[in-house]
């Protein structure tokens, strides 16, 4: 029964930057079988386009409360059409006229009702729907608090309660007037009860007495009906798509799967990834190291390293931060489309991972391509290349580590500020600011991604420091009096290895993304 019922939740939950047609097609190239074709996909997306009449804003983005986009109708008709991809059975929608005009209400309940008369069984919970929509309605189901009040034909609801003794006092809606019955709220002669339980407690007695064994009845005729097997078809798909067995091998494979993840991926998140704003920090933070280290002097070891520690900085709150709202933002796409059976969570994983490597790594790059030439570090273009290299797997990190504090937390609000505490702890055991860590809190250097990716920076421009503190003319008799002679000692000379840097580095890398992808795992679609 699953395989064939489709179900459209109150809130519509799509990708806001892709647009109509895209967006179900990406949904039929996960979701329809394997045996189908690329092309014959298509064609099924194209065709309910057109049945649930979205062909004039099927280039237009779905939008947002934030970015503009199709109208409310618009979007829920293109949550139906998600589901109407899998031909299903029966289609079951929550509140589908929430949010929406009259005129779009009726609309929207016009185009289910068009559906219902192809041969589809259509289920929608309506609160207070207008009048003209009521009459649209086959059947009618009034339930208080769980308990049945009414279930029968539409037009003979109001006829039905008059029977048992309550009717409206003037003329009204009829959903109007069955909403206040639910609610156990009855008008006679312009005086209002409200919330009396003895009107619910009537209207379910006479329903358990006189609707209730015809309902009963009902059932197991139509039950008997069913068992001959007879489904369906609305006819707009290829002759050997049916929503019967065929859909249990109806999975893409892996790599299909994967395939198509990373291109919705990189449709949709090109958008965030290079958006005016975040663009325009980058390239100002850029600017302005760059002028303020303008051709620093080398033998400024202090100036140095405070540029050095500021890229660790930047680089390690920018990326950790922008990625921590990854995943708590697609929870609800994830759960529903991973309850669909639209891919596995690997897949989702892998697209994700590999689709914001190229966005995360292009303004790392531009910054660094600006900063470094600017600032007058060291004049090599080997040297370039290291730095480069380190700073991107450091984004790399940083990345991976607001990545699995959001998996773990999974709330937008408390993620961003543990990962704000947790970077200032890092950026405060960088090595910069304190050298004397007091030995409860010395542990918090040696998990701190900043204070590798520091001691990399600095590895990369002064080597072992030997180079430096010959050309300072440093001793032992010049570190009192010479300040950057101090800093080449502290900083410089006798520091963990690069090769242990980079392994530490690489150990995070795979780490955050490993407990990100376990925490994932914890989430039940």
């Amino acid at each position: 029964m699953l395989r064939r019922t489709g179900f459209v939740a109150q809130d519509d939950v799509l990708y806001p930057h892709l647009t109509v047609r895209e967006t179900l097609v990406f949904c039929a190239l996960l979701r329809l079988p394997r045996s189908l074709g690329r092309q014959e996909k298509v064609a099924a997306a194209e065709a309910v386009i057109a049945e649930l009449g979205l062909a004039k804003c099927e280039d237009t983005i779905i939008g947002n409360s934030f970015v503009r986009g199709v109208s409310g109708g618009e979007r829920k008709r293109v949550s139906i059409a998600h589901e109407m991809l899998v031909n299903p059975s029966v289609l079951v929608l929550d509140e589908p006229t929430s949010g929406l005009d009259s005129t779009a209400a009726h609309r929207l309940m016009a185009t289910l009702g068009s559906l219902a008369q192809k041969g589809k069984t259509v289920v929608t919970s309506v609160h207070q729907p207008s009048s003209r929509v009521y009459q649209m309605f086959d059947s009618v189901l009034v339930l208080s608090e769980g308990r049945s009040l009414y279930f029968g034909k539409g037009r003979d609801a109001m006829s039905y309660f008059e029977s048992v003794g309550f009717a409206p006092a003037f003329p009204m809606n009829p959903a109007d007037f069955l909403l206040d019955l639910a609610n156990g709220v009855y008008q006679i002669d312009r005086s209002i009860e409200r919330d009396n339980p003895n009107i619910k407690q009537s209207l379910i007695s006479s329903y358990n007495t006189v609707l209730a064994p015809i309902v009963k009845a009902a059932c197991l005729d139509n039950s008997a009906i069913q068992a001959k097997g007879n489904i369906a078809d609305s006819g707009h798909f290829p002759p050997h798509y049916r929503t019967g067995s065929s859909f249990s091998t109806g999975i893409s494979n892996w790599f299909n799967q994967f395939s198509i993840l990373l291109q919705r991926g990189l449709k949709e998140r090109k958008h965030e990834a290079f958006n005016r704003l975040r663009v325009f920090q980058v390239i100002v933070a850029a600017l302005l190291a760059g002028l303020m280290w303008w051709h620093s002097d080398s033998h400024n070891i202090q100036d140095r390293l405070g540029l050095l520690f500021f890229i660790s900085i930047f680089w390690g709150v920018f990326p950790s931060f922008n990625s921590v709202f990854a995943f708590p933002q697609e929870r609800a796409i994830f759960m529903k489309e991973r309850s669909s059976g639209m891919y596995s969570l690997s897949c989702y994983f892998m697209a994700r991972i590999v689709g914001d490597m190229p966005m995360e790594l292009i303004l790392p790059t531009i910054f660094l391509t600006v900063t470094y030439w600017m600032s007058g570090l060291k004049p090599e273009f080997g040297a370039f290349i290291l730095t480069l290299l380190a700073m991107l797997g450091y984004v790399l990190v940083s990345q991976g580590l607001g990545l699995m504090l959001g998996a773990v937390i999974m709330d937008a609000k408390q993620a961003s500020t543990i990962v704000t505490v947790t970077m200032l702890a890092f950026v405060l055991t960088g090595g910069f600011y304190v050298h004397k860590i007091p030995s409860c809190l010395v542990w918090i250097k040696y998990v701190s991604t900043t204070f590798y990716s520091y001691r990399l920076l600095i590895s990369i421009q002064y080597g072992d420091g030997r180079g430096i503190s010959s050309m300072l003319g440093c001793g032992r008799d010049m570190i009192s009096y010479n300040p950057s002679c101090k800093f080449v000692e502290e900083d410089i000379v006798g520091q963990i290895p690069p090769g242990v840097c980079v392994g530490v580095l690489l150990l995070m890398f795979f780490g955050y993304r490993l407990l990100a992808y376990l925490a994932l795992r914890r989430i039940k679609a």
